[in-house]
């Protein structure tokens, strides 16, 4: 059973306090009551648990927004409706535009009141059950879904705090497999608009005509099938997020018609000719060098700055090694129950194991790789030999062998001899395919071009 509503209502006139006492509690309410300001302020910290305060504006000494000031200072504080004879238009905004959350006229509307009273109530139970839920998720090292309590990623989190509330274009860094739409979804859920739609697409996976179409969207007879008109994923993320994934494959024409938007903030449709308005913010990721796109003239410039109001890098997981146990916590935990399998938990040799591992397709190919050791699982403890498909037995690993890791480096071996073994044994293990290889490894093709030229490493064909 929901606890009784709790209401703290402030006004001098103590007839009038009387009238609203009565009908607030014939309502339900448990009503507090105050006739001046500092006795309001005493009545709030002797009662923290207030669900809302009505004050009436005009009081000696000190006025109802000015109670509202002292009150809105403190941590956890209850919504704020004022009421006044002496209303304006004007002061009314005032109020408004510092927080008040509502601005009811007297003589009142007890109607009115009711659905105020309520709506603010609502507002602020919804709101302590979002901040006990985050202060939980938080404590178990997960915000907004990403898995994370290292000082990296704590530095990720700090910047999406701080550019979530924003309306600043960001342009997420990362490698394959690293969640950069998680992050995106996390700074819309950071800002004003997470009341609003979050609309993905990734560049990546369409052609240009058909990424055209369902980005801006196209109107009856624009193309053969266009039957009808249809709104694009810009116009469907009206007043809320628009997030594109991987927008260094998009074409120079489409790069072109997105720029126009985002200085004009108007588009057309395919095949139409009126514009259309609409209010997004635009998040866009990218696994690639796009100052490198821009001197090879595969990229607008002027869109990068445009898209890249604020840059955040999103850390691959080899450099992030503290957060795998957490990680691994955590996929055990979600793949047992999804595939009904008894796991418990990962033995410390396979917890050390996979720590050292590199992680090339990084938090996408953990999670893939933990959902496989649960499902073939025979026991309640994961061990070395779940593993076997990626981690050796501490036998160095031959052509033929699948793993990766091979146990611990010889003794003097350096990073550039273990990066140089990795490489050859990718490379054997994709059949001399340079392209798995170099998506195995998680860098571009040429990267691996060039550190196959950095190392000598023989050459073979695609």
């Amino acid at each position: 059973m929901d606890s009784p509503r709790k209401i703290l209502v402030v006004d001098d006139r103590i007839n009038a306090l009387k009238v609203l006492m009565a009908i607030l509690a014939d309502e339900g309410y448990e009503v507090l009551t105050a006739t001046s300001g500092e006795e309001a302020l005493a009545q709030y910290h002797a009662h923290p648990d207030l669900d809302v305060v009505l004050a009436d504006l005009k009081m000696p000494a000190m006025s109802g927004l000015d109670l509202f000031r002292r009150i809105s200072y403190e941590s956890d504080a209850p919504p704020f409706v004022i009421m006044t004879a002496h209303a304006t238009a004007r002061s009314a905004v005032e109020a408004l535009k510092q927080g008040v959350a509502d601005y009811l006229f007297k003589p009142l509307d007890y109607e009115e009141l009711a659905i105020v009273l309520d709506k603010a109530i609502r507002q602020r139970r919804m709101s302590r059950e979002l901040a006990s839920l985050r202060r939980r998720v938080e404590a178990e090292g997960s915000f907004h879904g990403i898995i994370g309590t290292s000082p990296v990623m704590t530095e990720v989190f700090d910047l999406v705090r701080t550019v979530g509330p924003t309306d600043a274009s960001v342009l997420i860094h990362g490698e394959t497999g690293t969640g950069k739409e998680l992050l995106a979804r996390a700074l819309h859920a950071e800002s004003p608009r997470i009341a609003g739609p979050l609309v993905c697409i990734n560049c990546a996976a369409l052609t240009e005509s058909l990424l055209e179409a369902e980005l801006f969207g196209y109107v009856r007879g624009a193309f053969t099938g266009a039957g009808g008109d249809k709104k694009g994923r810009l116009e469907l993320a009206d007043g809320g997020t628009l997030f594109l994934d991987e927008i260094g494959h998009m074409s120079l024409a489409l790069q072109a018609k997105l720029l126009r938007f985002l200085q004009e903030r108007t588009f057309e449709p395919v095949g139409g000719n009126s514009p259309r308005r609409v209010d997004v913010r635009l998040l866009a990721a990218t696994n690639q060098d796009l100052e490198g796109q821009i001197e090879s003239g595969k990229f607008l410039g002027d869109l990068v700055y445009r898209i890249e109001v604020i840059g955040l890098d999103l850390p691959p997981l080899r450099k992030r090694g503290e957060d795998i146990p957490l990680l691994v916590d955590y996929f055990v935990d979600r793949m047992s129950q999804r595939y009904s399998k008894p796991v418990l938990g990962v033995s410390r040799r396979a917890m050390q194991a996979l720590m050292e591992h590199p992680w090339p397709g990084n938090v996408r190919q953990l999670e893939n790789v933990v959902a496989r050791a649960v499902i073939l699982s025979k026991g309640q403890r994961l061990d070395l030999e779940d593993f076997s498909d990626l981690i050796g037995e501490g036998e160095p690993a031959g052509p033929s062998s699948g793993g990766i890791i091979s146990g611990l480096p010889e003794e003097g071996a350096t990073i550039k001899d273990m990066e140089r073994e990795l490489i050859e044994k990718t490379l054997a293990q994709c059949g001399g395919n340079k392209s798995l290889a170099a998506k195995r490894l998680g860098i571009s093709r040429k990267g691996l071009y060039e550190k196959l030229e950095r190392y000598g490493v023989a050459d073979s064909q695609d």
